[in-house]
């Protein structure tokens, strides 16, 4: 689930993690099904979340001066920055798909389910994202 917020970029991935098992905390005794749906359930919690959160980021106007600056470990990447740099040039539907079915490993149709779309879809979505993928990837990788 960190890997998935990470990989979406959030701000403050950590933050966005417990805040998404507050939700799931909260809302535990309504929820109904097996360890398939608990996935399922809670991908959905942390897709929403991470939506909300990058429009609350477009929101707010970026401050201007400088701010003190706090120091903290620098987090290791979530991908190596040639791949970092592919995913972002991938449509916002194609990267969500991608990152779902390999960093969240979902099966295409917990993905179908969660994203509403269809299998056909998704499965057309993951290799349209998978050869540009790999158009822009090997060749930085192999030098």
């Amino acid at each position: 689930m960190f890997g998935y917020l990470r990989a979406r970029a959030a701000a403050e991935p950590e933050d966005l993690l417990g805040e998404v098992f507050l939700q799931v905390a909260r809302d535990w005794r309504r929820f109904k099904g097996d360890d398939e749906d608990l996935r399922r359930w809670v991908f959905t919690i942390a897709r929403n979340r991470a939506i909300d959160e990058g429009r609350r980021r477009q929101r707010r106007p970026q401050l201007g001066g400088s701010l003190p600056e706090v120091a903290a470990p620098p987090a290791d990447p979530p991908f190596e920055p040639a791949l970092r740099r592919a995913l972002e040039e991938l449509t916002d539907e194609q990267r969500e798909v991608v990152l779902l079915r390999f960093v969240g490993d979902l099966s295409i149709e917990q993905v179908a389910d969660l994203c509403d779309r269809s299998p056909g879809a998704v499965k057309s979505l993951q290799h349209r994202a998978l050869a540009r993928l790999e158009a822009s990837v090997s060749p930085e990788l192999l030098g």
